[in-house]
């Protein structure tokens, strides 16, 4: 995976950059309108990152250059602008995903996972281990072909695992990710447990072949 990040914020450029390689992503960068648009006319990427407010032009225009030379990189908008109409416009130019600043780094690492997936897939977005099926347009999942019906925050969870099977995900990413800002009001991260905890019990009695298994001391994976 090749993924370029245009960001004039020379501090997040590095952070996003950072963060990308330790999940050992290969990363690219570029400051400037006239630096993003040497690169994507030069090279392949499979996953653009794309600031809106450039010092020297605007990543809507690049975005329709991408269309013109049919990039077939996902596109995932990082923008301080949250209008609606920004956000509209850019997917309607082009734009896989939206993602307003600020934001947590597993949310990004998450919709550039599903965003490339989709492409890999032909706009088919569904994510599916063992006999579990989650279709994100929806919300909708199944296991072994029959609705499982969970709460916002079971969702939230399984959606999550079901992005890294079969990989540890700390018990901290997990409550940045699904809880955002409010983790830092929070004594402990007990509640996750009370929450997996019930997740487990509705994938056990829906007969799935998968199963949510602590890793002690570390925080918990889907396998």
């Amino acid at each position: 995976m090749k993924i370029l990040v245009i960001e004039d914020e020379v501090q997040l450029q590095r952070i996003i950059v950072e963060f990308l390689n330790n999940e050992k992503i290969l990363v690219e960068s570029a400051t400037t309108f006239k630096e993003a648009l040497d690169k994507i006319i030069s090279f392949d990427y499979d996953c653009i990152l794309l600031d809106i407010m450039l010092p020297d032009g605007s990543g809507m225009d690049i975005l329709k250059e991408l269309k013109k030379l049919q990039s077939k990189a996902s596109v995932i908008i990082l923008s301080a602008k949250d209008s609606v109409e920004d956000k509209v416009e850019g997917l309607l130019v082009g734009a896989d995903d939206y993602l307003a600043k600020p934001f947590h780094f597993a949310e990004l690492l998450a919709r550039i996972k599903v965003a490339l997936r989709k492409n890999q897939q032909n706009g088919n977005a569904l994510l599916q281990y063992k006999n579990i099926v989650v279709n994100p347009e929806d919300r909708m999942v199944t296991v072994a072909g029959k609705e499982l019906k969970l709460n916002r925050k079971e969702y939230e969870l399984l959606y999550y695992f079901m992005l890294r099977p079969e990989k540890v995900m700390q018990k901290t990413t997990l409550a940045e990710t699904v809880w955002g800002d409010h983790i830092e009001f929070a004594d402990n991260l007990d509640f996750i447990y009370s929450q997996i905890k019930n997740l487990r019990k509705k994938l056990k009695t829906a007969h799935s072949e998968a199963d949510i298994q602590a890793v002690y001391g570390v925080g918990y994976k889907l396998q």
